[in-house]
């Protein structure tokens, strides 16, 4: 078994708790579905968002999630380059897995298919 990072991010359309909040649930949900992963796999999360969106924490939504309360998660703000994909929620997911490199799912949604293409499902 080893610990792998496992990737994922997701856009918004406003900074507002509720479509934060669901598209952190929607995003989390999607990459342990796509790679079968159960909370006692996931070491940690870091999220990360971009500096407008500050009407909460993402992290809100994965502790009250039935069976996820015991994953440490945090959130952090994402660096603010010029030009980047903004209203933007990033995951970084540590796992206790048997998956190589290779067999790990990533998972982008919405206008954050656009951070990586090569690894978004059309």
């Amino acid at each position: 078994m080893s610990v792998r990072g496992v990737r994922g991010a997701v856009t918004v359309e406003r900074n507002e708790e509720g479509q934060i909040l669901d598209a952190t649930v929607e995003l989390f949900n999607a990459i342990v579905a796509e790679n079968g992963f159960a909370p006692e796999d996931i070491c940690s999360v870091l999220i990360t968002v971009t500096g407008e969106l500050d009407s909460t924490f993402p992290a809100k939504a994965i502790r009250v999630m039935p069976g996820w309360e015991l994953v440490p998660v945090t959130c952090a703000l994402e660096i603010p380059v010029k030009g980047s994909l903004e209203k933007c929620i990033r995951f970084m997911l540590h796992v206790n897995t048997t998956k190589t490199q290779a067999e790990i799912k990533h998972v982008y949604l919405r206008g954050a298919r656009l951070l990586r293409p090569d690894l978004s499902k059309a």
